[in-house]
């Protein structure tokens, strides 16, 4: 069996067109100036989590684990077993010794930083062909918020995104917590428990950010403007925020095109600052990559010649 085939599906790779390169980039909030911290042209790298010791960033890539030395670049795979092909979506816990990951059973997994064997996270929500895409983990461990893609018709293989909560324990417990009418996705939550951020295109058809409580309500609008705006993520002290920021008229959250990444420094989500514009978009910022002190963030841009 390939490498990239589960359960008799095919998975389309990612890979560097020819010319292509990974840039892995480090952003002062403060200044917003940038610099590149590492690149290569042998892998496409996705999605970076910033550990808690402060040492080494975690990334995707052709369906593996890496990590990324902060100090001196060093790239190295994370050797997992007992977990199926991975995809972009993988959240630190707060222990600091494990990570939680998407893969393409489309459940969650956790799995040791260190490299080992991973354990599913259980829990059946009583939807067919419910499908898990992991984006936050409460602070105190608990509970996971993933976007729940669920067929809204028999037969249809994706359906509608709504954000969701479950136990982090593997005994289910399963909360909807939006219900449309739009799709939504990046369910992350603030630092102190008492948000959940994600975006939506429930409010006016296009992506925009939002946040509700972990129960659902307060429902609340951050951004509005025409750009089509993903991936929200909160410092870990809970001053700042980055997103990205698609074209006007994108659908989803494409690949191989122009996007903003943004930053909020003053809690105004409608005065959000540019502080980079790069070629790529999916795999920039699908996941939270703020440094533990929250001075500096990471994102991953794929320039061409």
């Amino acid at each position: 069996m390939a490498k990239n085939e589960y359960n008799g599906i095919t998975i389309p790779p990612r890979d560097l067109r020819p010319g292509q390169r990974t840039q892995v980039i480090v952003a002062d909030p403060a200044t917003l100036e940038t610099r590149v911290l590492a690149e290569f042209d042998h892998i496409l790298l996705e999605a970076p989590n910033w550990t808690l010791d402060g040492k080494w960033l975690i990334l995707n890539g052709d369906f593996d684990l890496w990590r990324l030395g902060v100090e001196d670049g060093r790239l190295e795979q994370i050797e997992l077993s007992g977990v199926p092909i991975i995809n972009n979506d993988h959240v630190l816990d707060p222990d600091g010794e494990h990570i939680y990951v998407s893969a393409f059973d489309w459940r969650v997994h956790r799995v040791p930083l260190a490299g080992g064997r991973g354990q599913l996270v259980e829990g059946d929500p009583g939807i067919p062909g419910f499908k898990h895409f992991l984006h936050g983990v409460s602070p105190d461990g608990e509970r996971l918020a993933v976007i729940g893609v669920h067929p809204l018709t028999p037969g249809d293989f994706w359906g509608r995104g709504d954000v969701f909560t479950m136990s982090a324990k593997g005994d289910g417990d399963y909360r909807q917590l939006t219900d449309g009418p739009g799709p939504a996705d990046g369910s992350e939550y603030s630092p102190d428990g008492e948000w959940i951020y994600f975006n939506t295109e429930s409010f006016d058809g296009h992506a925009q950010i939002a946040r509700l409580r972990p129960d659902g309500g307060d429902a609340e609008q951050l951004t509005c403007d025409e750009f089509v705006n993903w991936f929200p993520h909160l410092s870990p002290d809970g001053t700042k925020a980055c997103y990205i920021a698609f074209p006007p008229g994108a659908q989803g959250h494409p690949a191989e095109v122009w996007v903003d990444i943004k930053v909020v420094t003053d809690g105004d989500w409608t005065r959000a600052k540019t502080c980079a514009h790069v070629f790529g978009g999916q795999g920039a910022i699908n996941v939270n990559s703020w440094a533990p002190d929250s001075s500096a963030f990471a994102f991953v841009a794929y320039p061409e010649p």
